[in-house]
Order: C-alpha cells, then structure tokens, then sequence
C-alpha cells in the first residue's frame, strides 16, 4: 500500500469514513502480522498482539502526526507489545515437575491469607466487644475476674485475702459474675 493512500486512508477513518478504516485493516494488516510472526509468539499471544496494535491505532488515529506513515506506526507500535509480551513470558517458568506443582507456599494462597486477615479482624471485634461488656459489669464482678484472670491464677486463699471475701463464697459469685457477662454478651450478638 503506497503511502500517499494510506495518508489519505487515515484521514478518510478520522473524520468517520467506515470503508476508509477497513481498507486500512485490509492493507496494512499483513505488515503487522509479518512483525508478529518475526518474534516467533504463539497463535493466542500473537493474536493479542495483533487485537492491541489495532486498538491502539484506533484510540490515537487522530493523534498521528504524519499519516501518511502509518505503517510505520502500525510496525514500531507491534514491535513494542511483541517485546512487552516476550518480557513477561520470561517471567513464568512452566514445568512439569509435580513435586513443584503440588507444594502449597509457605504463605498460603491470596484466598487463604484473606480468611485468615478476616478472621484477625473478626476476632479483634469480638475481643472489643467483650471487654465493652466487661466494663459494663459492676464494680465487684470486674475486680473479682480481673483478679482471677492473673497469670500464673492466684489461690482462693490469695483472692480472698485481697478482694476481703469469703474463700466459700469466691467460686458462687465467679459463677453469677461470668453469667451476667454471658448474658450481655447473648443479647449484644457477640456470643
């Protein structure tokens, strides 16, 4: 295709002359194969190739300063992507190894990793909320499970002398203070 034509050709396809554009398509679409064909890529990526130059061409057909060197455009331009693709072909390395297929990351899979970070979440947000209903008790239930909670858990002699409660009635009123704090939690959704 001369290049005169084609300069004509682009002009006729930027002010919206259909038969213009596919004439175009017609005659320079044997150029592009030819520089996709030279990089060796196979069918599929060739012919993602192919579909992007032509995008390409339509998205800055108005913006080509010289149309008349529009086969040029069309040749650097599959050139370009050509090398893009074969850039991140080398990135992968198919194999046939099953002992590589198979092994699992240490870091899981991207599906894993977001269960386990909405998991984290969801348990941070319960443990909230628990401690909001925890501060909600009165006054002698917190000091009483603040107090048997320690690490290492002191003895009942222990829990008596500090709080100044009866060694008997220590495990009773464990008992309703953790029901009052189940209760709250039961209405609040959080258990």
């Amino acid at each position: 295709m001369e290049r005169a034509a084609v300069g004509e050709l682009v002009q006729s396809a930027v002010d919206g002359d259909a038969a213009a554009w596919d004439e175009l398509v017609r005659g320079l679409s044997p150029l592009v194969w030819s520089v996709v064909r030279a990089h060796r890529l196979s069918d599929s990526d060739g012919g993602d190739v192919y579909q992007i130059v032509w995008f390409r061409f339509a998205q800055h057909l108005g913006r080509i300063r010289e149309p008349h060197k529009a086969g040029s455009w069309l040749a650097s331009t599959a050139r370009h992507e050509c090398l893009r693709v074969i850039k991140s072909l080398t990135r992968l390395t198919p194999t046939d190894d099953p002992r590589l297929l198979d092994r699992v990351s240490d870091d899981g899979t991207p599906e894993q990793k977001l269960i386990e970070s909405e998991d984290a979440a969801a348990e941070v947000e319960r443990n909230r909320r628990l401690w909001q209903e925890f501060e909600e008790l009165g006054e002698s239930c917190r000091r009483l499970l603040r107090v048997l909670i320690a690490s290492p858990p002191p003895s009942y002699q222990e829990v008596s002398a500090a709080l100044g409660i009866a060694v008997g009635s220590i495990g009773p009123l464990r008992r309703r203070c953790l029901g009052r704090l189940r209760a709250r939690l039961l209405d609040r959704g959080v258990l």
